[in-house]
């Protein structure tokens, strides 16, 4: 198993404060710490994240249903590589889940609704990136307005999943400019299309959406993985 991060370097408050056993281990993967296809074995991560054999197994169960754990019959648990095609299977299926909930919103979305989105896409505009942690909490809010009226609660927590998932694997890589802007303009055609009640428009403007952002992570992928296989001349 690779090296996880030396106990010694977290901070020193008791592990109740810190992240939970969960987002430290699946930082660890994303970050490569936890390096593809190394074996995770319960009592080695449990003494290096300094906690019981529980919380590990209960991380380990969540990490699988999210995939970035695999587990095989009398082998245990592995680092599932994080990698283009992970990303790549999660916007496929985003882009036909997010969709979906989009076309039923726009069935039921009243004008008050639509007052809602403007008001989210206002803030967002507003800050325009430059806090990245306020971007993601507004983005997020954004796309649950709409998705969590849905009666398909399975569908919804799928999304959810797949957002946290994305969103924790794209926090290693800046936004582009231009994909800054293509965000805010398709939040924009999206409003437009729910006020239209222009379903089966906002539907391929959503998956335009899902589609771009996927692209911008793999793209950022591909150059972080010859950057680091580029050789390094001193």
């Amino acid at each position: 198993m690779s090296q996880v991060t030396d106990s010694a370097e977290r901070p020193e408050e008791p592990l109740e404060q810190q992240a939970s056993v969960y987002e430290m281990i699946r930082e660890d993967i994303i970050s490569g710490t936890l390096t593809p296809n190394a074996r995770l074995k319960v009592a080695e991560l449990a003494e290096a994240y300094q906690t019981s054999t529980n919380p590990v197994r209960e991380a380990l169960q969540q990490l699988r249903g999210e995939g970035f754990v695999l587990m095989e019959p009398n082998r245990g648990a592995r680092v599932r590589p994080i990698d283009a095609d992970f990303v790549r299977d999660i916007i496929e299926i985003e882009m036909l889940i997010e969709a979906a909930l989009t076309r039923w919103f726009v069935t039921i979305a009243t004008d008050a609704d639509i007052v809602e989105l403007e008001a989210i896409q206002a803030e967002l505009e507003a800050n325009n990136f430059v806090d990245r942690v306020k971007h993601g909490l507004l983005d997020t809010k954004f796309h649950q307005f709409i998705y969590d009226r849905h009666y398909n609660r399975h569908a919804a927590e799928l999304w959810w999943k797949h957002r946290e998932i994305l969103r924790a694997i794209s926090r290693r890589f800046p936004t582009s400019l231009s994909r800054r802007v293509s965000v805010l303009r398709e939040h924009r055609e999206l409003i437009e299309c729910i006020r239209a009640q222009d379903a089966e428009g906002a539907a391929k403007v959503v998956a335009r959406h899902v589609e771009g952002s996927g692209r911008h992570i793999i793209e950022h992928m591909g150059v972080a993985q010859r950057n680091a296989a580029a050789p390094r001349h001193i």
